[in-house]
């Protein structure tokens, strides 16, 4: 018996590891995953490049293991997946669909938003698959389609059909409502000695409620049954127990003949108000996604492709990789690629932010979605479809849309148990007035109870804030990878920040070349740029192109070597040049005395000096200048006023680094870091309690970007899939820093304010109603526009504006 439970507990998993290149790195993992508690037997294969686990479940779980992974410096093979989720009525059946993914064998984890009616799902390739998924949802009582599956329009047309369908369920309950309005408004008239009359036979009354409970309200009882035969309550069990109970006791008494008071009014209602909610909720909800239509609004619908020697125009869905198109002036670039006959000015405003138009010639990038304006010109397509770097930023935005933020976790706990409590209060209400006051005023009270209790506004509180505040982002120029860093940027107090390319332009310019030891300024302008032609530094980059610009004939390379930190090593037809800082001469022993003073002159000027030598004597001096761009001071200075410290981090010089960050005003300056030891740097100031982030190019500060609370990468405007980053200004500018903390900021408070508003709701109203306050069609009313004013005050979110 004892062994039969344990092999319950007992799970294996075969992860697939990436980044292994000898036996020593599949022993590392293998080592390190037998370290987690909980794991019983591991086995990594370097030829298969999968890791086998067994473990116990009670103390282990998949994304133990995948962390366990990560955290040795490997990666796991994972897929997402995004699913559009059929029949969610509120937070508890986002719950339980959730709970029903987690549960799929091979899924990591799984997020599902009411807001969106979306599942984005991680899972393990192999293990698990789509079909597997749906089965989960379909089995917890809920319908799934893989999203975009088939037709790309099949959530909008999804959305459309419910909304009519529930505009006509609303017109029929409406008028019906119209004569149950009429009685209630006649007997309360002749309540006061009134003249007006109106009476329906109960018969009547019978089968007109009877409509509206079948028709108006039929999904409802369909949503409660699903609901209660997976274990579980919603929305859906509080409104079917609500109406049932007050149609219910009419109906008894209708057929009894009995002379009571009916309330079928009641069931027919409240019904029809909570379908209305439900109604302008969805056309609420419909609005807060506005920012993802505008970006999938941007792409071109056709293209115009040479085919068999003809321009044919075909929809861009058919362009290939490949495929030779032709832009005329006017028109939409249809997808990325390189031109490679003609010439024009394009408008990449929506992608970089800058309105002036960029000249495009052969052998220039352009990017589908952005505008041709003069010229007409043919290119080659290089991505197309979801690679093209539109489509990317559509993917990012709708999985940052679809995740869930840390403060989200409360309301999900509480909607978890929600419904359980309040048919537990409302039992509790008609127990207790059913004592005092008789059975009639019991009810009543029970299904006010039943009514005005919402989860669905504890549901949508967090997500429809988010949808907002990822789309506002991506719309102007910064995307946000998931709900948890838009939620995690209002809390930074340092941002560090790197020079080149992110304070400076990263575009610097030869300004001195002194020559030593009998060499001209063309023999040390040639010898470096020789040198330099296999380094990426942007240093490097500045001395070819002077040499470019001077027409100058460069010496043959033979070897080339950078040292981190330092500088490069190369040899020249035999000759050993070395190029970099006062670190790298002094390792090699070469002699800098007669320079220091000019060094440190032109550092002081914010240039930046480095120093040439070949066979071991100094040849020269080559400075260097990156200008500052022009909003860093700006930017800078708005951080500062918002209380934030600012800090700059390079392995630039002292001298040179101070110089700029006095131009721009910088707190602090973190000088001569090497690249290896910016993570260090960022780690020391968590240590001292700071809230991070770390803004820099995606490229060199990766291990930095990932060791911040938060990493904001600057982007170039095509170059948005920066893994390391959790953050991405697409537009390259330190005021998008400004922006990101101003709308996590404008974000968190719109999510507080819903929250705040949600439970304030539940917890006024309820005593209300258990206190025989509350007439049930008051209760209804009020259910109904609950969830109606909290995606309506997250609409207000749509004013933010950003600063530039």
């Amino acid at each position: 018996m004892a062994a039969s439970l344990q092999e319950k507990k007992d799970a294996s998993v075969t992860l697939g590891i990436t980044g292994m290149t000898c036996a020593a790195c599949a022993n590392r993992i293998e080592k390190n995953l037998s370290k987690v508690e909980g794991v019983k037997k591991v086995s990594v294969n370097l030829a298969t490049e999968k890791a086998a686990i067994q473990y116990d479940t009670k103390q282990a779980t998949v994304e133990n293991l995948i962390e366990k992974v990560e955290k040795t410096g490997y990666g796991v093979l994972e897929e997402k997946a995004q699913l559009n989720i059929i029949g969610m009525t509120c937070a508890a059946c986002a719950n339980r669909v959730e709970r029903a993914l987690k549960k799929t064998p091979g899924v990591v984890s799984a997020a599902v938003n009411l807001a969106t009616e979306t599942a984005s799902v991680t899972y393990l390739p192999g293990q698990a698959s789509a079909e597997q998924m749906i089965a989960a949802v379909k089995k917890a009582g809920y319908d799934a389609k893989v999203k975009g599956e088939l037709d790309p329009d099949y959530e909008k047309k999804m959305r459309e059909k419910a909304y009519k369908k529930q505009k006509i369920k609303f017109a029929v309950g409406a008028v019906i409502s119209v004569f149950f309005l009429l009685q209630m408004i006649s007997d309360i008239a002749m309540h006061y000695g009134g003249s007006f009359s109106f009476h329906m036979n109960p018969w009547l009354q019978l089968l007109l409620a009877t409509i509206v409970q079948i028709f108006v309200g039929g999904h409802y009882y369909r949503d409660a049954y699903h609901a209660i035969r997976g274990g579980s309550a919603n929305m859906a069990v509080l409104v079917v127990l609500g109406t049932s109970t007050a149609y219910l006791y009419s109906l008894v008494l209708t057929i009894l003949g009995s002379e009571r008071m009916l309330y079928f009014e009641a069931s027919a209602i409240v019904m029809t108000l909570i379908v209305l909610g439900k109604l302008m909720e969805t056309r609420a909800k419909g609005q807060t996604s506005e920012a993802m239509k505008k970006l999938i609004g941007l792409q071109a619908k056709t293209a115009r492709v040479n085919r068999g020697g003809k321009e044919i125009e075909v929809p861009v869905e058919e362009v290939v990789s490949g495929d030779i198109l032709f832009v005329r002036a006017g028109e939409k670039i249809p997808v990325d690629g390189v031109i490679t006959e003609g010439a024009s000015s394009v408008d990449e405003s929506m992608l970089t932010g800058e309105s002036m138009p960029v000249s495009k010639k052969a052998g220039d990038a352009v990017i589908g979605a952005t505008l041709n304006k003069t010229g007409s010109f043919r290119f080659k397509a290089t991505k197309v479809g979801k690679d093209t770097a539109l489509s990317q930023i559509i993917k990012l935005v709708e999985e940052a849309q679809g995740s869930k933020a840390p403060i989200q976790h409360l309301a999900d706990q509480i909607s978890g148990i929600f419904v359980p409590i309040v048919i537990l209060i409302a039992l509790v209400t008609f127990a207790v007035t059913y004592f005092a006051a008789g059975f009639t005023p019991a009810m009543v009270s029970m299904v006010a109870v039943l009514v005005i209790a919402c989860p669905c506004a504890l549901g949508l509180a967090t997500p429809t804030a988010v949808m907002v505040g990822t789309g506002l982002g991506a719309e102007n120029g910064v995307l946000i990878k998931s709900a948890e860093h838009l939620q995690s940027a209002h809390r930074i107090t340092t941002v560090v920040l790197d020079k080149t390319g992110t304070i400076t332009k990263g575009e610097p310019e030869v300004t001195d070349l002194i020559p030593y030891g009998g060499f001209s300024e063309d023999d040390l302008l040639a010898i470096s740029a020789a040198a330099e032609k296999g380094s990426e530094h942007p240093l490097g980059a500045a001395i070819v192109k002077k040499a470019a610009e001077k027409g100058l004939q460069l010496p043959n390379v033979m070897e080339f070597e950078a040292v981190p930190g330092r500088g490069i090593r190369v040899k020249i037809e035999e000759r050993e040049v070395l190029i970099g800082n006062k670190k790298m001469m002094e390792d090699a022993h070469i002699r800098i005395d007669d320079v220091i003073s000019q060094m440190e002159k032109l550092e002081e000027d914010g240039k930046t000096a480095m120093l040439v030598a070949m066979d071991g004597a100094l040849s020269g001096l080559i400075a260097v200048a990156d200008t500052v761009k022009e909003t860093s001071a700006k930017a800078i200075r708005m951080l500062k006023e918002m209380g934030i410290e600012t800090v700059m981090m390079t392995g630039d010089n002292r001298r040179t680094a101070e110089a700029i960050a006095r131009q721009v005003g910088v707190d602090r300056v973190l000088a001569e870091v090497l690249p290896e030891d910016k993570s260090k740097e960022i780690e020391k100031l968590k240590r001292a309690g700071n809230i991070t982030a770390m803004v820099g190019d995606g490229i060199n500060d990766a291990p930095a970007l990932a060791a911040a609370d938060v990493g904001i990468a600057i982007g170039t405007g095509t170059d948005v899939a920066m893994e390391a980053a959790d953050i991405t200004l697409m537009r390259g500018d330190l005021m998008g820093i400004v922006n990101t903390i101003r709308l996590s900021k404008a974000t968190m408070r719109k999510i507080r304010q819903n929250l705040f508003w949600a439970f304030a709701y539940n917890v006024v109203l309820i005593p209300v109603a258990a206190f025989g306050l509350l007439n049930p069609i008051l209760a209804g009313a009020a259910m109904a526009f609950s969830s109606v004013s909290v995606v309506g005050n997250t609409l207000f979110l749509r004013k933010w504006q950003p600063v530039s």
